[in-house]
């Protein structure tokens, strides 16, 4: 194993002439599409989702590994569905997992995903944020 697990490293010899060399196989995984909102479809960009939440993300106390993983957890999540997601998939994809690493970054990057036009968005997402439900007791 070679390359945290993603290689195989080969040492091989050449039947002609003897020389040793190393070969590296690694899987070549398929692209994942995306379906944008006019229909085409375009290859998955991680540095695009990275960018989005680097923008969030901005003077809050948010890493870039923390960026990296989280952009990784999305591009894994939409992989395990295994059809060609929407772009609004995806944007979804980001803002479940992103509500858990940084709220005010969670209501930046929703308030330009959704389209925010006033406070009263603001105050609507702010409390589906919020919302916690108790649970249930047993009636007896």
């Amino acid at each position: 194993m070679a390359e945290d697990a993603t290689a195989i490293r080969r040492r091989r010899e050449c039947a002609g002439c003897g020389h040793r060399y190393t070969t590296f196989e690694r899987i070549d995984e398929v692209p994942l599409m995306v379906v944008k909102r006019s229909g085409s479809r375009q290859a998955f960009d991680r540095g695009k989702v990275i960018d989005g939440l680097r923008s969030a993300t901005k003077n809050r106390p948010v890493t870039e590994d923390q960026l990296e993983a989280l952009a990784q957890q999305v591009e894994d999540a939409l992989r395990e569905d295994g059809s060609e997601p929407t772009s609004e998939q995806v944007g979804l994809a980001v803002l479940e997992r992103l509500r858990f690493v940084d709220e005010v970054a969670y209501l930046r990057f929703a308030s330009v995903y959704k389209g925010f036009e006033g406070v009263d968005d603001f105050r609507r997402e702010v409390g589906l944020l919020t919302k916690t439900t108790a649970p249930k007791r047993p009636e007896g």
